[in-house]
């Protein structure tokens, strides 16, 4: 089963979404496997967002990061990075649609809910730098049975 990060941004935190969020990917039946709450510092979001370092929205960016703690987290599924993909939304908050996070939740480009990995190796590189070692668990759902086909497990 695939791995993959959602970081729950700032604009998440101060609207009290944390609960609807999750809730979507749960009932989804992907499964939880890593959680926490951090402050981000200038050092992690200049190694996240390198790739924007030089366009000219890089500092609001990473303000916006910084205005409260995120709480990252980790779920498990097949398919997941493209699940979760499916489920946020296009990144221009006026352009998802209805029915996804970002289109039911958010108005914006940047304070659009949710952080997601947009590949299987990026969800691995950013799962590295947000989680230690013994942070993300792998272990037995009752639901598993219930939420795939024996041939899809």
């Amino acid at each position: 089963m695939e791995k993959t990060l959602v970081i729950l941004k700032p604009s998440a935190i101060q609207r009290a979404l944390i609960g609807e969020v999750i809730k979507r990917f749960e009932q989804k039946g992907l499964q939880l496997s890593g959680i926490k709450m951090i402050q981000l510092d200038n050092s992690i979001l200049n190694e996240h967002y390198a790739h924007l370092a030089d366009r000219p929205f890089f500092k609001r960016i990473k303000d916006s990061m910084m205005i409260s703690p995120v709480i990252v987290t980790c779920w498990k599924g097949k398919d997941a990075v493209r699940v979760v993909r499916s489920m946020t939304g296009s990144t221009n908050s006026r352009e998802a649609v209805p029915g996804t996070i970002r289109g039911d939740f958010s108005m914006s480009m940047q304070e659009n809910i949710v952080h997601t990995s947009d590949s299987v190796e990026n969800a691995k590189e950013e799962l590295a730098r947000f989680f230690k070692e013994g942070e993300i668990f792998d272990y037995s759902s009752a639901l598993t049975p219930f939420t795939y086909s024996n041939d899809e497990i």
